[in-house]
């Protein structure tokens, strides 16, 4: 066997057994097999060019190749094209994939799960140390620098895990050790035979046993790996679960929790919020292609005491083959039929079934009953969700703002049910909603008004510290302290609504998921929500979300803008994030909520309720472990701009300069797509005038043109309001006259635009103007210094 060979089996085994100090982190440990094989090929692609001889860049350029190339094979297939050659398409799915798995990273305790985005980022992971060791100790033949990508691999499972991979840092030495003792003796042998000193015994040679060098090293190398072994538990270690924070949950306590009942979801939702471990409940395939509103309903709570809100006691019945039309749905209201596959988790067991709502048929085996006014199925003998796979046909209901503003008197008897509030209910309650909807002129408004200041002019926060209460004080202390979760949050709108005349009740079930690589969608016990419905006569029950950045907020919800530059009225963010949430935030500022379900089969109906995390401590992790896609230097351009259009387009502050921000950057990104096809900026114009010229030269359809003089209006409003009102709906409206200036132009047009935009200049303006910067305040230190230092006197002359 060859030196190199040898090198090479001897790195990609220091890789591998590094790799082991992952293992802990998730469970099951099935991704190695996967790693181990993939590294392989990648090893031999590289002890294949190494023979042809090719040179080291272009090597290890090849090998990065390789992995991509293995890495699309394996997570993107359906999105490549040949099923392995990586296109735009493959890029957007692989990048999705890693923040998924950056957002599981943070929500799950050890083990976590193995889902398809931390399947990723391990399998990557390890692929990008296993091309730099390969590439620092076997093409560079420099094996001693090789430590520091093993020793980055071991830091981060050490620092994630707590503890749990201390002891696997002796297999991670070791392969440290075979691959420097396997260079060592790869140089010696070019030198001859290696002098072994004089035998120690008389009759003994000295090839008889290891050399006197190498004895030495074993020795140096086993006092290493015993100190370096036990020096961890003599210093701190990170104590929590996959990243700081997200193991325990919030505040103090075991964080086992309990669950949330259906009966009284306030007695322990704040212990359900804190559980160690989330679990997938359920997957589903649906045939929309837009499932940010395909929130997974499980129950309503109409009967509010004062205490809580609870599911009233009504009839049953046998599960009609097709339901009803819903009530109060009229027929000029836009929907689109759409049906949907799922299958839940074979140990969620709950007595309600999770459908999308309004459900109109559900083919299902089993012992259900229908419930006609929630439209919900319950089990009945037993009968619960555990392993249950199940096909529902619903509805997705799109009523405009006019419809909702201009919707009659709903019918008395459903008012008088509806619109109840105990006489317990502090007086303060409805005063708060009467003052928070002052100058509404219809229920709409004021349904709009109370969302709006929940969300977002209220000064809410979200904490999960907070105690969940009881009593007919809890919601009036909330409305005070503004601080809660999303229980409170929907619990005080609702009854605020109903103390207006609004008829209102509480949803729980899910938030849609987050995407997987087969199509499909995963659902986890932390997508779990509850949300207000209120019901409007000719559209039915109707979906609101005032928790802060959870969910999406319902486009029906902001004003119809026909015929106006500027919507007149503010919106919560159209950004929200919809992901799975992350582990829960204590911060006072915390921007992000989540909620937990405790999936303990014994209980009935267990229903809880989840948060989500901004992730912006995962930035480091997925930095680490998910530059896969960006190792080739023609790819940078286009990966710069696909991370600057997500960061322009993507959820803005709730500060007040937040909104304005937003704009901006939005319009930004606007001109920067139009330059990248072909249309330069010009800074000497006008937003209005570069709108139109924008139009002009991208021979915008007049959807995209009237989306381009809608952002134009908003720039304009910003930059000269004096009092400038957020505008919803940008993001849309950048994503339109993306789509249409790439429609206007052909192939290649497009193609370039993509992997050479030319608004990626931008980075060598930014990288200059930094430079001149630099320069310029190193070359004033040197002055200031000069000017410091005693200049020497000069001799005086003496006369002859």
């Amino acid at each position: 066997m060859s030196g190199g060979t040898r090198l090479a089996l001897c790195s990609y085994a220091a890789t591998l057994l590094a790799a082991c100090a992952l293992l802990p982190l998730v469970s099951p440990a099935t991704w190695i097999l996967q790693a181990a094989l993939l590294l392989a090929l990648v090893t031999g692609v590289g002890m294949l060019a190494r023979r042809v001889p090719l040179a080291r860049p272009l090597t290890v350029a090849v090998q990065a190749l390789a992995a991509l190339l293995l890495l699309t094979l394996r997570f993107a297939r359906e999105q490549a094209v040949a099923g392995m050659i990586p296109g735009p398409q493959a890029f957007h799915h692989l990048g999705q994939l890693l923040q998924t798995g950056g957002e599981d990273v943070g929500r799950y305790a050890i083990p976590a799960p193995l889902s398809d985005g931390i399947r990723l980022m391990l399998v990557g992971g390890v692929l990008l140390i296993g091309l730099a060791v390969d590439a620092l100790a076997v093409t560079y033949r420099s094996a001693a620098p090789a430590g520091l990508p093993l020793l980055a691999l071991y830091s981060v499972a050490a620092g994630l895990s707590g503890g749990a991979a201390d002891w696997y840092f002796l297999p991670a030495a070791a392969g440290y050790l075979i691959l420097l003792l396997a260079e060592g003796r790869d140089r010696l042998s070019q030198w001859g035979r290696v002098f072994g000193g004089a035998p120690r015994t008389p009759g003994r040679d000295a090839g008889d046993g290891p050399s006197a060098p190498v004895r030495t090293g074993r020795r140096i190398g086993a006092v290493a790996v015993v100190v370096a072994a036990l020096v961890p538990y003599g210093l701190p270690t990170l104590s929590s679960g996959l990243l700081d924070g997200a193991g325990a949950g919030v505040g103090s306590g075991s964080g086992d929790g309990g669950t949330i009942s259906a009966v009284n979801p306030l007695v322990s939702l704040r212990d359900s919020l804190n559980v160690n471990q989330d679990r997938q409940v359920m997957s589903y395939r649906t045939t929309t292609e837009d499932t940010q509103e395909l929130y997974l309903r499980i129950v309503s709570l109409d009967e509010f005491d004062g205490t809580a809100w609870k599911p009233a006691q009504r009839h049953i019945q046998a599960v009609p083959d097709t339901f009803p039309d819903p009530i109060g749905l009229g027929s000029d209201v836009r929907r689109t039929e759409i049906r949907t596959r799922i299958s839940a988790a074979d140990w969620y067991a709950q007595d309600w079934l999770p459908m999308p709502y309004p459900a109109s048929k559900v083919s299902i085996e089993g012992n259900w009953r229908y419930e006609p006014l929630g439209r919900t199925l319950v089990g009945d003998h037993g009968q619960n969700t555990r392993g249950a796979q199940y096909d529902v046909t619903s509805l997705i209901v799109q009523p405009t703002a006019d419809q909702l503003a201009n919707a009659p008197e709903a019918p008395e008897a459903l008012r008088r049910e509806f619109t109840e509030v105990p006489e317990s209910l502090p007086p303060e309650v409805a005063q708060k909603a009467l003052e928070v909807t002052e100058g509404s002129a219809n229920d709409y408004e004021r349904a709009v008004k109370l969302q709006d200041w929940f969300a977002v002019s209220g000064g809410f926060t979200y904490d999960t510290q907070v105690q969940v209460g009881s009593g007919s004080a809890a919601i009036a202390r909330f409305l005070k302290d503004k601080e809660g979760f999303c229980v409170h949050f929907s619990f005080a709108m609702a009854a605020m609504a109903r103390t207006l005349g609004i008829p209102a009740r509480v949803a729980v079930g899910f938030t849609p998921g987050s995407p997987q690589s087969d199509g499909s969608m995963s659902v986890g016990l932390r997508d779990a929500h509850a949300w207000p419905e209120l019901y409007f006569e000719g559209v039915g029950w109707t979906r609101f979300e005032p928790t802060p950045n959870r969910g999406t907020t319902p486009e029906y919800t902001q004003p119809d803008s026909a015929g106006t530059d500027v919507p007149a009225v503010p919106r919560p963010s159209d950004a929200a994030s919809s992901a799975p949430s992350a582990a829960p935030s204590a911060s006072e500022s915390c921007t992000v909520e989540q909620k937990k379900l405790d999936g303990c089969p014994s209980d009935p109906a267990q229903i809880a309720v989840d948060s989500d995390d901004g992730g912006f401590s995962l930035k480091a992790v997925l930095i680490v472990l998910g530059v896969l896609v960006v190792l080739a230097i023609p790819f940078l351009p286009m990966m710069w701009r696909l991370r600057v259009r997500a960061v322009r387009l993507g959820p803005h502050g709730r500060t007040d300069a937040g909104p304005a921000a937003h704009t901006l950057a939005v319009w930004q990104e606007v001109t920067d797509t139009a330059w990248d096809y072909g249309i330069a900026p010009d800074e000497s114009q006008t937003p209005r005038k570069a709108a139109g010229r924008i139009v002009r030269l991208g021979r915008l359809d007049p959807p995209a043109e009237a989306a381009v003089h809608r952002l134009a209006a908003a720039v304009e409003q910003v930059l000269y309001a004096p009092r400038p009102r957020p505008t919803t709906g940008l993001a849309a409206d950048a994503h339109r006259v993306a789509e249409a200036l790439a429609a206007s132009v052909g192939g290649p047009a497009r193609l370039r635009a993509l992997l050479l935009p030319r608004s990626a200049v931008r980075i060598l303006w930014a990288a200059a103007a930094r430079w001149t910067t630099l320069v310029t305040a190193l070359s004033a230190r040197r002055k200031a210094l000069l000017r410091r230092l005693p200049r020497p006197s000069r001799p005086s002359r003496q006369s002859g």
